[in-house]
């Protein structure tokens, strides 16, 4: 894993990516820091650098696109996969690497604090904290984009796909907040969820009696619930989408000063989701 983690880094610095994304995150951060805190002097970093959130939706698929769909359009993942490590070992190898391209921006802005403190005003608690929760947060987005990117030879394909991806969340809370609360809308809604679900596991393992199993029992379980317990049915489905919120952790830190621990556990378990599922994708071209 170390050598394949050396090899990804060291092929973002020798290549323009690794610096266009420092470059556009700081300059981002770095307006935002200005208008915010010294401008306006907001005591803390951490309001800033909420704001930045949406730009990574457009960067991170920088990092992300090339990740695994290069190594399929070049006819190289073969020979990666026959070095000695595992499956496992390589995927995380490249997660690690886009991971510490993603924190050098990150580092820069640890120091904007230090700036604010300066000043006599700030929480280094406050702002340091949220830096964490976006090194989280990072972590879930580069998962995404590289699972898509497995699932593809086309850099473009994965680009627009992980931007697409990560739009859906950053908008999430709006999209629920369209959808009505009535049991139709409730049973549409979790078989759109299942439909989605066995295409998922269709894509990245390759099976679609695993697919359509799951799908199978979606349907039965969504048929049952709505006509057993119409009621809890309908609210719980509300709930469960609003479990999906990624502003939650983010407003507890950023706005409320609150340390999420749950809200970390989110994003790390929805980074380890969408790492697992690029395993099993690189795994199913193994076995063809």
């Amino acid at each position: 894993m170390t050598a394949v983690y050396k090899r990804e880094l060291r092929s973002y610095f020798n290549s323009m990516i690794g610096y266009i994304f420092t470059a556009a995150v700081m300059l981002i951060i770095g307006l935002y820091f200005t208008i915010y805190n010294l401008r306006s002097g907001y005591p803390y970093f951490a309001t800033a650098l909420a704001g930045t959130i949406s730009i990574f939706a457009f960067t991170v698929p920088l990092l992300t696109m090339r990740s695994m769909s290069e190594e399929r359009h070049s006819k190289t993942d073969q020979m990666l996969l026959t070095y000695p490590v595992s499956v496992a070992g390589v995927v995380f190898g490249k997660f690690l690497a886009m991971l510490t391209v993603f924190a050098v921006p990150m580092l820069f802005a640890c120091l904007c604090p230090v700036v604010i403190h300066l000043g006599g005003n700030g929480s280094f608690l406050i702002d340091y904290s949220l830096i964490l929760l976006f090194l989280f947060l990072g972590a879930m987005f580069i998962a995404i984009g590289m699972f898509i990117s497995s699932l593809t030879e086309s850099q473009v394909i994965a680009a627009v796909g992980s931007m697409i991806a990560l739009l859906v969340l950053l908008l999430w809370d709006s999209i629920v907040g369209f959808i009505p609360t009535t049991l139709v809308a409730a049973i549409v809604g979790t078989l759109i969820l299942f439909v989605l679900a066995a295409l998922l596991i269709y894509r990245s393992a390759g099976s679609p009696i695993a697919g359509l199993t799951i799908l199978g029992l979606g349907v039965i379980a969504t048929v049952l619930l709505a006509f057993l317990a119409s009621s809890a049915f309908t609210e719980g489905f509300t709930a469960f989408l609003k479990l999906f919120s990624i502003y939650g952790p983010l407003q507890n830190f950023a706005n409320y000063y609150l340390f999420d621990v749950k809200g970390l556990l989110f994003y790390a378990l929805f980074a380890a989701l969408f790492l697992f599922l690029t395993i099993q994708s690189v795994q199913k071209r193994r076995y063809r």
